[in-house]
């Protein structure tokens, strides 16, 4: 960082205005990006999947609470585990202040993990998240949705869409769902891996600063629980 380009101020607004042309231009492809997000076709979802929350049994349609749309989170909590993923705490973090602003445009939002209920209401205390969060346990939700996988498959590329080895049983992701007038659910989208990083806002300020993420070939190798970083 030492040794970083030092400049005079008409120097640097020049640079800056350069720079400027090719975020305006990435915004405009982003922009177009998402709107061939929102006219990708859909799937109707046949399977009848059964969750336990906090308000007790309740299927897929029923987690919309009442909105057309509903964003899930795929959370990593291994059934034999005490604690969630350390990486999907540090994405938990941003949801809480998100949900009323989700909420106001006609999507609800979810959390889901295979860890029983029991846990995910421990963790969620400790971690003092208000986000809803329910158990997939007993159902094939997590698999189905390419997050959860069997042993055989763990050096497999499984994950995202075949690209990239499962590696462990439990992986990281998020989907999207539609239910129409009639109560049919479909879905929309799913992304894994480096697709979710817009959901994380501390990811997208580190990218604003001089050290960026600063991770190298170690990807969040200094992430820790909030609750869990000295001082």
């Amino acid at each position: 960082m030492s040794e970083h380009e030092i400049v005079g101020h008409d120097d640097w607004i020049e640079a800056r205005k350069t720079l400027l042309a090719k975020e305006k231009e990435f915004t405009r492809l982003r922009d177009e990006l998402s709107k061939q997000r929102r006219e990708l076709p859909w799937e109707r979802v046949e399977k009848e999947y059964v969750f336990e929350g906090p308000e007790g049994k309740q299927t897929l349609a029923e987690l919309f609470d009442g909105r057309s749309q509903l964003v899930v989170y795929h959370f990593m909590f291994d059934p034999d585990d005490d604690v969630g993923c350390k990486s999907c705490s540090f994405w938990a973090d941003n949801f809480d202040p998100n949900v009323v602003h989700l909420n106001a445009r006609d999507v609800s939002f979810v959390a889901v993990s295979r860890a029983p209920l029991g846990k995910l209401s421990a963790y969620k205390e400790r971690m003092g998240w208000s986000f809803k969060w329910v158990s997939s346990a007993e159902t094939d939700f997590n698999f189905d949705y390419g997050v959860s996988f069997a042993p055989a498959e763990h050096t497999s590329p499984v994950y995202n869409y075949g690209t990239l080895n499962a590696g462990i049983s439990e992986r990281e992701g998020m989907s999207v769902f539609f239910k129409d007038e009639g109560g049919s659910v479909f879905h929309t989208y799913s992304a894994y891996a480096r697709g979710i990083d817009l959901l994380n806002a501390a990811y997208n300020y580190l990218d604003l600063v001089p050290k960026g993420r600063d991770e190298g070939d170690r990807s969040q190798f200094w992430v820790r629980r909030h609750d869990e970083y000295a001082g």
